[in-house]
C-alpha cells in the first residue's frame, strides 16, 4: 500500500471518530450489527445481489425514490463515491422504494435511475420489505436512509435520511449538516477501505 493511501486511511479514521460523535444519533443502535438480507428480485446494471455476495467489498446502500428533493440532492455524492472509491473496493447500491409502496414498474425504475444518472447497481424494493428489515422496524423520520457496510458484512455507519452532499443545493434550507454528513460518510468509507 502506498504511503499516500496509508495517510489517507489514518486521516479518515481520525475524522470518522470525530464526526461519529457529532453525527446523527438515529440509527446508531444498528452499528456493529450484521447487515440484513436484501431479498430483492428486480435489478438494473447488475444481476440480483445479496449482501453475502458482496463480502470483501465495502457497500454503501441508499434507499431513494422519485420526486424526493433529498434523494436528488444526494445523488451526485453517490455517483462521486462510486467513481472515486469503486476501484478500491467500494460498491454503491441504490435501492428504489416507490411511494406509495407497491406503485412500481420496471419502466418506472429505469426512468428514475436514468434521471439520477445511476450506473451502479439499482434494485427495486417494491413493497418496502427490505427497507422494513433494515430500517423501518420502528417509527423513523425518513425512508431515504443510507448504510455503510464493511467488508465483513457489518453495518459501520447509518445516515438516517435527508440529504448529504458537498454543495449548497438541495431539499433543506441550510446545508452545514449536509456537508458534515458528507464528510462523515466519506471518512467512514476511507476507514472501511483501509
Amino acid at each position: 500500500m502506498k504511503r499516500r493511501e496509508l495517510l489517507a486511511g489514518a486521516l479518515g479514521a481520525s475524522l470518522a471518530k470525530r464526526v461519529r460523535a457529532e453525527g446523527p444519533a438515529e440509527g446508531r443502535e444498528l452499528i456493529g450489527r450484521p447487515a440484513p438480507a436484501l431479498g430483492l428480485r428486480h435489478w438494473l446494471h447488475s444481476p440480483p445481489l445479496e449482501m453475502k455476495d458482496l463480502r470483501g467489498r465495502v457497500v454503501l446502500l441508499r434507499w431513494w425514490t422519485q420526486d424526493c428533493p433529498f434523494c436528488e440532492a444526494t445523488a451526485p455524492a453517490l455517483r462521486k463515491f462510486q467513481a472515486k472509491y469503486g476501484e478500491r473496493g467500494l460498491q454503491v447500491l441504490g435501492i428504489y422504494h416507490p411511494k406509495p409502496p407497491g406503485n412500481w414498474s420496471v419502466a418506472k425504475l429505469e426512468e428514475a435511475a436514468k434521471e439520477k444518472n445511476f450506473t451502479f447497481p439499482v434494485a427495486l424494493d417494491a413493497d418496502w420489505s427490505a427497507l422494513k428489515r433494515w430500517w423501518l422496524n420502528r417509527d423513523r423520520g425518513f425512508t431515504s436512509v443510507s448504510f455503510l457496510v464493511d467488508r465483513a458484512g457489518v453495518i459501520r455507519y447509518v445516515h438516517p435520511g435527508g440529504e448529504f452532499h458537498e454543495g449548497n443545493q438541495g431539499g433543506t434550507a441550510t446545508h452545514e449538516a449536509c456537508r458534515r454528513d458528507y464528510r462523515a460518510i466519506e471518512a467512514e468509507i476511507i476507514t472501511a477501505l483501509s
